[in-house]
């Protein structure tokens, strides 16, 4: 029995998350506890039984009689579905960051044996302004944009770095630089770098309108009161401009308590300062809501770049248990799955209702769960003139434009019937842990219409006080769908089209 093959596994009761009534439940357990012998003697089971039963062991559980991730080997599961037919047996299955990630290189440039060392090129980067170098930064050099080919690397603390592409001089399709914070990305089209060359990075300044700020405004500190937002993300903080009520960490195996960043990048803190920053200028930046009262769930484990299923549903069920009014979900592109529907369909019926972000694969279908019926679908959109000149943000310029032209459904998008809203989502400045940075997505679209939302619901108190019902959420997607105005790129693209302010 090699320990190799086992793999995980989610048992589902017949119908919904968890069996809610005491004879559902009792059943749930009981079809288990006779049946499913243990996979190792050290692991929790729910009984041991003789060598011919199905063999599995608990990893962790949503209710005790909810679901529950198992480990189990592969042959083992018909045996499974055998000995249990009330129980819904599926994958574990896994979930990205809708951030658009930055271009790479593919292929290496082909360098000549002879006069290596004059093969590099050394180019510092520098912030526009000071000249301070600028660490920590990959410096992404194309010679073949179409095919990948090229050179990439790090700059060091002197803001410095070697690129590895055949000659003393080169002709570039394109130079990228994107810093870890600080100041905005950078791209030059068609350029020649030498050694010698230097990059200066346009800081980032408060304030500074980018499309979030030029549809949302800088709102007082009080907007977005009495409003709970769930962030089901990669953790929120630390960070000066945030406060974050509480939450949990929902990754098996890790501290529940434990539901700060899970890495360098940031993804969670950005996506929750959007919504609710509550710095200001000149030293820091104030989200589309900040008074809501932010709850971080992660569910990205340390410094990983996916999502369980599992945990997606465990922290929409915290968040709901927790008071959640709104959950906002930047995150997708995985296979559609029943666990996460029961998720969601279960926080709908409690009076809670989860927006998620279309997806970046570039007019394809929206992805999964925004494509799910019972969540709020968010495509991206960006506007000309809310970023810097020779930024990589330009990247995401495409038709359609709206009605004004300067408006424009982001190249990366989603899109389908399946799109509920639009929102700013090209260029976006926010919190990362240490400081600012700029992120392109419908991971930056999603808070921004959840943030809205959160304005239009605080202003509602009719509705934000009504029992934790279906009716709740009906009145809160009500409340939503008509506090939106088309900006003319058509249903398929903004849905019913961007919250106002």
């Amino acid at each position: 029995m090699a320990t190799s093959k086992v793999a995980r596994y989610i048992l589902l009761p017949a119908r919904g998350l968890q069996a809610h009534s005491a004879p559902e439940g009792m059943n749930f357990l009981l079809s288990l506890q006779p049946k499913i012998g243990g996979l190792a003697a050290a692991a929790p089971a729910f009984a041991v039984g003789g060598k011919k039963t199905p063999r599995m062991r608990v990893l962790d559980s949503i209710h005790e009689n909810g679901a529950k991730l198992v480990e189990a080997l592969p042959e083992d599961i018909p045996a499974l579905r055998s000995a249990a037919p009330g129980i819904r047996i599926i994958p574990e299955v896994f979930y990205f960051p809708q951030v658009l990630p930055h271009p790479s290189i593919k292929g290496k440039v082909k360098l000549s044996a002879a006069g290596f060392a004059a093969a590099k090129i050394q180019i510092t980067v520098v912030l526009r302004g000071s000249s301070a170098p600028v660490k920590g930064a990959t410096v992404v050099a194309f010679t073949d944009f179409d095919q990948g080919l090229g050179a990439q690397a790090v700059t060091n603390a002197q803001g410095r770095v070697q690129l590895a592409l055949g000659a003393a001089s080169k002709r570039l399709d394109r130079l990228y630089v994107f810093p870890v914070s600080g100041c905005w990305p950078f791209l030059r089209k068609n350029v020649t770098i030498t050694t010698g060359s230097q990059v200066r990075m346009e800081p980032i300044t408060f304030p500074f309108v980018d499309c979030v700020r030029h549809f949302y405004d800088t709102p007082a500190l009080h907007v977005g009161t009495g409003v709970t937002v769930g962030v089901v993300d990669s953790g929120v903080g630390p960070h000066p401009d945030l406060l974050v009520a509480g939450g949990l960490n929902t990754v098996t195996g890790e501290n529940p308590t434990a539901f700060g960043s899970n890495g360098p990048d940031g993804h969670g803190t950005h996506v929750a300062g959007i919504m609710a920053a509550r710095g200001g200028a000149p030293t820091g930046m104030t989200g589309v809501a900040p008074g809501a009262t932010l709850r971080s769930y992660r569910v990205f484990g340390k410094n990983a770049e996916t999502a369980s299923n599992f945990s997606i549903a465990k922290a929409i069920d915290a968040a709901v248990a927790d008071g959640c009014d709104l959950i906002n979900m930047s995150l997708g592109g995985g296979p559609q799955d029943p666990l996460t529907s029961e998720a969601i369909s279960d926080a709908r019926a409690a009076g809670v209702v989860v927006l998620a972000a279309n997806g970046n694969d570039g007019r394809e279908p929206v992805s999964f769960p925004a494509a799910f019926d019972l969540c709020l679908a968010v495509s991206a959109m960006g506007r000309k003139g809310t970023f810097p000149p020779r930024t990589a943000t330009q990247d995401a310029v495409a038709r359609p434009t709206g009605k004004d032209k300067s408006n424009f459904v982001a190249a990366f998008s989603n899109i389908g019937e399946d799109t509920d809203l639009t929102g700013p989502g090209v260029g976006v400045i926010s919190t990362v842990p240490g400081g600012y940075t700029v992120m392109d997505g419908t991971s930056m679209a999603c808070p921004a219409a959840t943030g809205a939302a959160a304005r239009h619901l605080s202003n509602n108190p009719q509705i934000l006080n009504m029992a934790r019902n279906q009716a709740r959420s009906n009145a809160i997607i009500e409340l939503i769908t008509q506090s939106v105005s088309p900006l003319g790129f058509g249903p398929l693209f903004e849905g019913k089209g961007l919250l106002n302010a």
